[in-house]
């Protein structure tokens, strides 16, 4: 307060410089951060960024309880590890903190007692002396191995031919980035892209079929994709089930039968009749060919009149994935296949998948977070970690292999970190 804010009222307060640089000075000091308290954030780097926010949150008065939700997730490992020694210094202060991340390295080097929770549920509570890393991702996982679907259990699949392949591929997808993938996916194989939420799988399907800025290279069947033309992946017999449904994948003001057909009408010219500029929609094809999709994938509607966005979540799903099929590809990618689908309609999407790969040939990619549903039916799994491949692993793979590559470790490095 000023001499005239103290007669005219606090509209007349003005910053007390010194004081705020004093807090500031001694709140970094806090933290052990050695830079100047005058410098622009806007300069720094963003692992700094994230220092300044603590020094931030600790200078408040009384304060009892930080919260720290995936803080090292954009750091660097030299940022990740000064930051964990910043949480050691803030509790040895006498201030509470909840870690809420992945990466159970860390949880182990700085963690008293951890909470695991699956599916918004309580799993367990424990001291970090009484567990190991690979007894966490076992816990984490937490599931026997569960079929949903029966399959043969001995299936062939010729690594002769390679379907798809990603070099050194790169995806600029906010909140799924990919960073630098190399993967090989063979002809006719059931292959899976899993992983913790924001760690990329679904940037891969995003980035070939070039709805966000790709580098590297993307072959199929030996063609790079092109992807400054957008629609080259179609054309190259790939096709593509979003994880946005209603963003991405329907045309939710028409009708059923129309979705379905829609993609193959526009790449294929399939259900037209007449040739050059006189081609008309053949709509005796297209009424036979949707009532026999309604069939196949149980979808509940009035009829192939009835408007897609009438329909429930399961429902539309079960029409995006018509449409992919109707498109005859050599590749079928899908994202989240069953989201939003009872057991039973779970069931038979994966069914489906599994009777058209064995009869067609045709190579299928699913990205999906149910790992259940990975293990049930894909050859492989590719486990996506921090915008790469952490593991390739198969579907009988144990609980806490998988655990451990969803947290960016490898079976030994968890067998390494013992308590």
């Amino acid at each position: 307060p000023t001499l005239l804010s103290k007669v005219l009222g606090p509209a007349l307060d003005v910053l007390d410089r010194k004081k705020m640089r004093d807090d500031a000075r001694k709140a970094l000091s806090r933290i052990g951060l050695n830079i100047e308290e005058y410098v622009k954030v806007a300069g720094l780097p963003i692992g700094y960024k994230q220092f300044v926010e603590i020094a931030r949150e600790i200078d408040k008065t009384g304060i009892k309880l930080l919260v720290f939700d995936e803080p090292t997730a954009v750091l660097t490992e030299s940022e990740a590890e000064r930051l964990c020694h910043i949480m050691q210094l803030i509790s040895q202060q006498g201030i509470a903190i909840i870690f809420i991340t992945h990466r159970l390295d860390e949880v182990m080097s700085i963690a008293d007692s951890l909470t695991i929770l699956r599916d918004g549920e309580l799993v367990d509570h424990v001291s970090t002396d009484e567990v190991t890393v690979v007894d966490i991702a076992g816990r984490m996982i937490g599931r026997k191995m569960e079929r949903l679907v029966e399959v043969k259990e001995s299936r062939e699949v010729s690594s002769d031919e390679i379907a798809l392949e990603l070099k050194n591929f790169h995806v600029d997808m906010p909140g799924e980035q990919v960073k630098g993938m190399n993967v090989a996916i063979n002809k006719g194989e059931i292959f899976g892209f899993g992983g913790l939420a924001g760690q990329g799988k679904l940037g891969i399907i995003n980035g070939i079929m070039g709805l966000y800025p790709v580098e590297g290279e993307a072959e199929v069947f030996g063609k790079k994709l092109n992807f400054g033309k957008l629609g080259d992946a179609l054309e190259n017999e790939v096709a593509f089930v979003s994880e946005d449904r209603r963003g991405v994948g329907l045309l939710l003001g028409e009708s059923i039968e129309d979705n379905i057909v829609f993609s193959a009408l526009q790449v294929k010219n399939k259900f037209t009749r007449g040739g050059g500029p006189f081609r008309l929609v053949n709509k005796k094809e297209v009424r036979e060919h949707a009532l026999k999709m309604i069939d196949i994938f149980d979808i509940r509607s009035t009829g192939p009149r009835q408007k897609t966005g009438s329909l429930s979540g399961g429902n539309q799903q079960k029409v995006c994935l018509a449409r992919a099929v109707t498109l005859e590809p050599n590749i079928l990618i899908v994202a989240e296949p069953t989201r939003g689908i009872d057991i039973g309609a779970k069931r038979l999407v994966l069914e489906y998948l599994i009777k058209i790969n064995a009869e067609q040939g045709m190579t299928i990619i699913i990205i999906s977070s149910e790992l259940v549903e990975l293990r049930s039916i894909c050859d492989r799994i590719a486990i996506v970690a921090e915008g790469k491949v952490a593991e390739i692993l198969p579907p009988d793979a144990s609980d806490a292999t998988f655990g451990l590559a969803m947290s960016g470790l490898s079976i030994e490095e968890g067998e390494e970190v013992e308590l």
